[in-house]
């Protein structure tokens, strides 16, 4: 077995990258002012609109993803692999041409027509905010979901139908509980990824103070106005959602952990 570098040899490799991740984040904190966080009263429709979209999309997501994941984790059929790098997609795929492509289909070019004729509407709306959302971060709760039912024995689930339970019922009293850090942690994951979601919603939903605009496009159009107050509020609402997905994600490594531990319980 090879030698370790010594801990002060890898914390120096280390500093490049740390100091790259952490300067900006500090000068975001550092340019914040009491009279910042008073310009986002201006933006407080940005936040309520964000946090409700958010919360929108992991319901969504959690409803029609939970049925997936179970689907990937316990059957095998042929295109499997086919159906599991179509839900990585989103998560490669630049978030500008995932809107693009919610446009085209949902937009006068595609289904828009049909559903104007029918009164519908759901482009440059908010449904058309959660939409992009859940086209973006569902994959984050579909493969923590995933790993989560993959974790849950066989012999467990075996067993619960030997004693007369259905699949619904070993579903929520054995397979759910076992799971539910992985559970849990993918929920949190995709929270925070609907709450920074910019590209998709800009191009589907489009800019609109109170309807769609939420808080990265808040950011975005307050920095662009040029006016002092404008960067005082996207400083202000930067640091807001820093310091939301920070702990979305440190509770999600918490969950995570807790998930692999020995749990006996």
């Amino acid at each position: 077995m090879g030698r370790r570098p010594p801990a002060a040899v890898a914390t120096l490799l280390s500093l490049p990258l740390l100091l790259f991740l952490l300067t900006p984040i500090a000068g975001l904190v550092v340019r914040t002012t009491p009279r910042s966080y008073a310009c986002c009263v201006q933006a407080v429709h940005a936040l309520h609109l964000s946090f409700f979209t958010a919360t929108a999309a992991l319901v969504v997501s959690v409803l029609i993803g939970t049925p997936v994941a179970y689907w990937l984790a316990h059957h095998d059929f042929r295109g499997k692999d086919a159906v599991d790098t179509l839900l990585d997609l989103p998560l490669v795929l630049p978030p500008v041409a995932a809107g693009l492509a919610l446009l085209l289909l949902y937009g006068r070019q595609g289904l828009g027509s049909w559903l104007a004729q029918h009164d519908l509407r759901l482009t440059y709306t908010t449904a058309a905010v959660i939409m992009s959302q859940v086209f973006i971060a569902s994959p984050f709760y579909v493969k923590h979901a995933r790993a989560g039912f993959e974790s849950v024995p066989e012999t467990l689930r075996l067993a619960s139908a030997t004693l007369g339970a259905s699949r619904l019922r070993t579903f929520f009293r054995v397979t759910v509980p076992i799971s539910r850090y992985a559970l849990v942690a993918g929920a949190v994951m995709t929270w925070a990824r609907a709450l920074g979601e910019f590209g998709a919603t800009l191009v589907f939903a489009g800019d609109f103070p109170g309807r769609t605009e939420t808080m990265p496009l808040a950011i975005y159009s307050s920095q662009a106005s040029g006016t002092e107050v404008g960067l005082r509020t996207s400083i202000a609402l930067a640091v807001v959602l820093v310091a939301v997905s920070f702990v979305v994600i440190a509770i999600a490594k918490r969950l995570t952990r807790n998930d692999l531990s020995p749990d006996m319980a």
